[in-house]
């Protein structure tokens, strides 16, 4: 009898590429399949079911024992990295725990591009051991596994940008990767993202990463491997980066949270081999996505504890007094209802109105103090940022993508369109171009001070997860890139549900927003989770954290 392949569900394919290119492709897919062992694969009869919201498969498939579900269910990684520490845990147990799951997460929403368990379950049992033989941990995140973004160099890995031309075998850690390494973490796989690294979706050669609530919407992007992966419990503190919502968007999407902090707080450094020219406009942030709050502050503190600016010059030293910050006696809270330029689907609309009520109950009247907020020209900034993170005309990487017989995908083509007519811009293009975006950030500024509020509470999509190749409008994340402003999404009660409809007297901001509604109109969302997004001003990434902890219980934040 012929074992059969392993099953990644794929309910819509990506396009294909040359012949030569799909070879290559397929020689890529066969090592990620032959690194997980055959006892982890899925028996076919839950394929055969064609699941949708496949979300609570690994608990219930029957590969995972009883510990192994509780390992990775009923622990964040702060309750981890103490049982570990007290010898509740072992990191051997752990590792193993995670390693399953991911297996399994992978074969549902197509996650991950390579996967690592005997160098994981190597490096716990060189941890259980020092732990005996010393008494102490090595690190806050001993023993704690960590899953990695796929472009994010890690030593005698592989990583690429995100088309199969710029693969390379990595030497050394970023230097981010150094740090958590030394903290004691465990890394066992890496995870999908987009082509270019740039889509709402994460559609790649590894295949189409689907979101765990509804197989046929999108996991997000950039850093949609990690975010399956971490709804599907098969990671418990992941990596991301965003440039223009890729830690908010698939975080929002698959229903966890998600840190962007403000450029050069947590380092970049090494992240990427080459540099992606948006950079002359944008900055890319780093920041952890995970399921509670107290794992941001983990991760966060103890990247910024090891002074990654005495290596990093660029980085800005700011002390960091995360969820302890004290913020002002009656918090400002401004409400975004939309932003002027896309009117949100229902469950979205649902979702602010939930966080306004909860802010505005009386009991609270003493805490804040809450009142309705429109960003300033969210229309202009979205056009001036498709620009801007294209000041070759993309000329760059169509080549990086298409000189191995790669195909350019939908979403890649969609995003750099408005770009690509100018070409590849001069010195003095560029120039221009920052001051027409500092002149954006001071006018932005300038709206914010006059509507006095501390932090604003609002969508971090138009929708919902989308429906797959029709992520197309970033508006309320990529605005906080354009302007540098420090955002998180948190996780809210509110899930779409079916037959939700427009109100009868919606009407349209915009030919945008009317496609947003055609798009509510043509697709199936339901069950999808809705996180909200909380932003801060540049550079008050601290008392963003400090909001935060004043909102915990009116918001239900775990």
């Amino acid at each position: 009898m012929v074992a059969r392949p392993l099953t990644v569900i794929q309910p819509k394919a990506i396009p294909l590429g040359t012949p030569e290119f799909e070879e290559k492709r397929a020689a890529l897919l066969r090592t990620l399949e032959e690194s997980i062992p055959r006892e982890y694969y899925l028996p076919q009869e839950i394929f055969d079911k064609n699941p949708v919201d496949v979300s609570t498969i690994p608990s219930t498939c029957g590969l995972l024992s009883p510990e192994e579900i509780q390992i990775t269910e009923q622990y964040d990684a702060v309750s981890l990295a103490e049982a570990i520490a007290t010898r509740k845990l072992t990191a051997v147990a752990v590792a193993k725990a995670f390693c399953k799951r991911a297996a399994i997460a992978h074969q549902l929403t197509c996650c991950l591009t390579q996967f690592f368990e005997e160098k994981a379950l190597q490096k716990a049992a060189e941890l259980d051991e020092y732990l005996e033989k010393n008494g102490k941990t090595i690190g806050p995140l001993h023993g704690v596994p960590i899953s990695i973004k796929e472009h994010m160099p890690t030593a005698g890995l592989y990583s690429s940008a995100g088309e199969y031309s710029t693969i390379v075998k990595d030497d050394e850690d970023a230097l981010l990767i150094r740090i958590l390494r030394e903290a004691g973490a465990v890394f066992y796989c890496k995870t999908n993202q987009p082509q270019a690294i740039m889509h709402l979706e994460t559609d790649s050669y590894w295949g189409r990463t689907l979101n765990p609530h509804n197989i046929h919407l999108s996991a997000g992007g950039s850093t949609g491997g990690e975010a399956a992966l971490i709804a599907m419990k098969g990671s418990v503190l992941g990596i991301g980066t965003d440039i223009g919502g890729s830690i908010r968007g698939p975080s929002a999407f698959c229903g966890i949270y998600g840190f962007k902090p403000t450029s050069y707080t947590l380092p970049m450094t090494g992240m990427l081999h080459n540099p992606f020219p948006a950079e002359l406009n944008v900055l890319c942030s780093i920041g952890p996505m995970c399921r509670t709050m107290r794992d941001m502050e983990l991760f966060t503190s103890l990247i910024l504890d090891a002074k990654p600016y005495l290596e990093d010059p660029r980085l800005i030293p700011i002390p960091w007094t995360g969820l302890k910050t004290e913020v002002p006696k009656k918090l400002k809270i401004g409400i975004i209802s939309n932003d002027g330029f896309i009117d949100p689907q229902p469950p979205v609309k649902r979702a602010v109105a939930w966080a306004k009520k909860q802010v505005s109950d009386p009991k609270y009247a003493d805490l804040f103090e809450v009142k309705d907020f429109t960003p300033y020209d969210a229309a202009g900034a979205w056009s001036k940022i498709r620009r801007m993170y294209w000041p070759d005309g993309a000329e760059g990487m169509k080549e990086a993508i298409t000189c191995t017989g790669e195909p350019i995908l939908p979403l890649s083509a969609w995003i750099w369109k408005d770009a690509e007519p100018a070409g590849m811009q001069t010195a003095t293009g560029v120039s221009h171009m920052r001051k027409e975006r500092d002149d954006y950030r001071i006018a932005f500024a300038k709206a914010w001070n006059e509507q006095d509020v501390d932090v604003v509470i609002g969508p971090c999509f138009v929708g919902p997860a989308s429906a797959h190749d029709t992520a197309f409008y970033w508006t309320y994340t990529s605005l906080y890139n354009f302007v540098d402003y420090p955002g998180v999404v948190f996780p809210t009660p509110i899930k779409s549900e079916a037959g939700e409809q427009y109100a009868s007297d919606y009407k349209p901001l915009s030919d945008e927003c009317k496609h947003v509604k055609q798009l509510w109109e043509e697709g199936n969302f339901e069950g999808a989770p809705i996180d909200l997004q909380i932003n801060a001003r540049k550079y008050h990434d601290n008392q963003l954290f400090g909001a935060l902890t004043l909102l915990k219980d009116a918001l239900q934040l775990p």
